[in-house]
């Protein structure tokens, strides 16, 4: 047997397999291949999207479920034996795996990062690959966890779920690293994750395996809402079963539970002698798990910090999006070091998170208005005489005509999109709210018509607004479709398909910003919401400048006044200031403390109502981001042909790169990956071209042929005389599959199970007509040459 002549699969299966079973390892339990840990990042082009590649491991070898010690990277044998550390590597980081492989069938090379000597690398023979013991022992040994009770926590199994479900990858990095920092008897644990990745599920699995181990007996989960509650108890948490757990209400207290559930201010009272968590004993809580610490938790003026105080032996773990860091509240200074951080960016760059677009609009009173002297509003009161701008509207001054103004571009976008895209908008408090409710009704009044809650002001003043609250966050119901608010949605409201978010509300904290931005970014690829779009008013995305901000928008966009708000794909843009607007400065920013509770105790201010005031939208600027997250400052269009021009030398290295990939379909994926919009260029040409010719036509300035007339090339040449009938009708059925659908439809692994192919016989059968398999293969790969003439 000549190695050199085996597939990677084939060196898998022949060699890497016996010697990783002989090492102890048990195949079906302990090791996973060809791992895909990430989904691939969601590509926006336009109204189109595309997803990036995944992000895939050869090997990933567990010690128990759910805790990964070591990764191999397979390579077939024409490359070295080290060939692929440096992706395997990578990937290490990521998963935080300390022991890592490759092989080409002949050796292995042990990259191990636990080694103090210096000597990261060494090679090893088939015989000798490490046992599962010999590399847990080592990884205990590196990371300090060395009592018999330490290595008993870190060890204890996931809770095994019926459905097949299992953490993604972060969410077991966050779990271990928790469950690891427990059993060095650290009791301050901080895990921040974007909003959308799971939190809730996370800390259920930290908390399932401390409880089951025995070293935590009695939890105490503490949440800002009660609709988190129920929803966290019914939800996941409904394994530890209702006999165990309880939500305490009307700080009522009964100790025969194991699990509590409670709200924050549930526990707490103005009058001291009211304070209901002083009726458990201060040791009752081994663990209390802090959801959405960011909210005041840290803060030394918070009222329930008491809480942690009175509990101050039990272990703190504190779940948030964004912690807080300011002059006058910390996080870190609470509970140290995030042991685990997933950030927005990493969610939209792995494909777990929604990316979204930028909407800027500004309008001609937003740089600064001024009364006219002796100026009455709608009410009777004399108007200040001073300059407001964006900061006073609606806050201090209500112009009638400028909430008409952003209701009119809402609702001209949900009209030229979606008019049932689930939407929040933020306003500055709970009168804005109403008033911007109103707005939007009188714009929509053919839908309200209809439906009286097409839209609805959801804030803690209404009973109504907040029985809708249900509704609007169920995937299943399609009403309420707006909800306006003041602060009640800016966090810890699952809102799974919100597809537009409106900044109506002046933001100046990335705490904020991250919390309202977290509203859009779950994925429900099936129900068709796999981004989000922001329209800001407020120029509240400037935040996006922050040094502190991560995860940049997909594109940006401020329409003229006549103008649709729908963002064209192939519109010119510039990055210079907007006339009258000051150029963005970093150091212009300065933290502060947001104020998000629920819409209680609202600051009471002066408010002037004014209208008959002319607003109109002016200025357009239209931007978008590369996949460096800089500006791409011209058309889609000629933006691609740059990036062709990069990855492509020449024609003739492109058709060759084309001839070359197994799978069309992943050449283009990588493309858009690198900042090549096909569609855009496609709508620019304004013909249905196949992606080759597309590249073709626009990159080398070839002449472009349409699908249509490549395959009618390829039956003027009799390409099919060698083949038998049948293998004829499949060739033939599959170039008709190509004319209709492209190229990346007969590359497809079943399509031979797809109709008309399914009713010429079945797949076997079919594939028999060419002979074996590979020979069905190598037809198809030449029918591809043929269309494309680069035999």
């Amino acid at each position: 047997m000549n190695k050199k002549n085996l597939s990677e699969r084939d060196i898998c299966t022949k060699f890497i397999n016996p010697a990783i079973e002989k090492a102890g390892w048990n195949m079906r339990t302990q090791v996973r291949e060809e791992v895909s840990f990430t989904d691939g990042r969601i590509i926006v082009q336009g109204k189109m999207h595309t997803r990036g590649k995944s992000k895939r491991a050869d090997y990933i070898l567990y010690y128990k479920s759910n805790i990964p010690i070591a990764i191999i990277e397979a390579k077939d044998n024409k490359k070295a034996v080290g060939h692929g550390m440096q992706q395997a590597l990578e990937y290490s980081e990521i998963l935080q795996i300390p022991f890592v492989f490759t092989s080409n069938g002949d050796s292995f090379v042990f990259h191990d990062k636990t080694r103090a000597d210096g000597v990261l690398e060494e090679e090893l023979t088939l015989d000798n690959f490490p046992s599962p013991e010999n590399l847990w022992n080592k990884y205990l040994k590196y990371t300090n966890i060395e009592t018999s009770e330490a290595k008993e926590i870190v060890a204890k199994e996931y809770y095994a779920d019926d459905s097949g479900m299992t953490p993604r990858y972060y969410q077991q990095n966050a779990i271990n690293r928790t469950i690891e920092a427990v059993a060095k008897k650290q009791n301050r644990i901080i895990l921040v994750m974007a909003t959308g990745t799971g939190k809730t599920y996370t800390a259920f699995n930290i908390i399932w395996r401390l409880w089951k181990t025995g070293v935590k007996k009695r939890i105490l989960f503490l949440a800002d809402r009660n609709a988190l509650l129920t929803q966290t108890k019914n939800g996941d948490f409904s394994p530890f079963g209702n006999d165990i757990m309880h939500i305490i209400k009307n700080r009522k207290i009964d100790k025969s539970y194991q699990i509590y559930f409670a709200l924050y201010q549930g526990l707490t009272s103005n009058d001291e002698d009211k304070n209901a968590y002083k009726e458990f004993s201060p040791d009752f809580f081994d663990l209390i798990v802090i959801d959405e610490c960011h909210r005041g938790s840290a803060s030394e003026a918070s009222a329930w910090r008491d809480v942690l105080t009175y509990f101050d032996a039990a272990t703190h773990i504190g779940l948030t999006a964004t912690p807080k860091e300011t002059k006058d509240v910390s996080n870190m200074e609470y509970f140290g070091k995030p042991v685990y951080t997933y950030s927005l960016k990493q969610g939209i760059d792995d494909g777990f998170l929604a990316p979204y677009k930028v909407v800027r609009i500004t309008t001609s009173v937003d740089d600064g208005w001024r009364p006219t002297a002796g100026l009455i509003d709608k009410y009777g009161n004399e108007v200040e005489d001073r300059i407001y701008n964006l900061k006073d509207y609606d806050k201090n001054l209500a112009i009638d005509e400028r909430t008409q103004v952003v209701a009119k571009k809402i609702t001209e976008y949900l009209k030229a999109t979606d008019r049932f895209a689930k939407t929040i908008v933020f306003c500055v408090d709970i009168d804005h709210a109403n008033r911007m409710r109103q707005a939007l009704i009188n714009e929509n009044a053919d839908l309200v018509a209809k439906h009286w809650n097409y839209c609805v002001k959801i804030t803690g003043d209404d009973e109504v607004g907040k029985q809708e609250l249900d509704n609007f966050t169920d995937v299943e119901e399609r009403f309420p479709v707006i909800a306006t608010t003041s602060k009640m949605l800016t966090t810890g409201i699952d809102t799974k398909m919100v597809k537009v978010i409106v900044l109506e509300s002046n933001i100046q904290s990335v705490t904020e910003f991250k919390q309202i931005i977290g509203r859009g970014t779950r994925i429900r690829e099936a129900e068709g919401k796999v981004f989000f779009t922001i329209m800001d008013f407020r120029k509240a995305t400037n935040i996006f400048a922050r040094p502190d901000f991560d995860g940049d928008p997909v594109q940006i966009y401020e329409p003229l006044p006549h103008e649709t708000v729908v963002p064209p794909d192939e519109e010119e843009s510039t990055t210079q200031p907007i006339e009258g607007e000051t150029p963005l400065n970093p150091d212009d920013f300065r933290p502060t403390t947001p104020d998000v509770g629920i819409d209680s105790g609202e600051e009471e201010v002066t408010k002037y109502y004014v209208n008959n005031i002319p607003v109109s939208v002016v200025n357009e600027r239209v931007q978008y981001y590369g996949k460096d997250g800089k500006l791409i400052t011209e058309s889609l269009k000629d933006y691609s042909r740059k990036n062709l021009e990069k990855e492509f030398s020449s024609l003739d290295d492109f058709i060759q790169k084309w001839n070359a990939s197994e799978k069309k379909e992943e050449l283009i994926k990588e493309l858009a990956e690198h900042g090549v919009f096909l569609e855009a260029m496609r709508e620019d040409v304004g013909q249905e071209l196949d992606a080759f010719d597309l590249i073709c036509h626009v990159a080398f300035d070839q002449p472009a042929l349409t699908r249509q007339e490549r395959a009618n090339n390829v039956r003027k040449r009799n390409y099919f005389a060698k083949y038998s009938e049948t293998a004829q009708k499949v060739l033939n059925s599959l170039l008709d599959k190509y004319e209709q659908e492209g190229i990346t439809s007969i590359e497809q692994g079943a399509i031979l199970k797809v109709q008309p192919l399914n009713q010429m016989g079945s797949a076997v059968e079919l594939v028999r007509a060419f002979g074996k398999k590979k020979d069905f293969d190598q037809a198809v790969k030449d029918l591809e040459n043929e269309i494309y003439n680069i035999a």
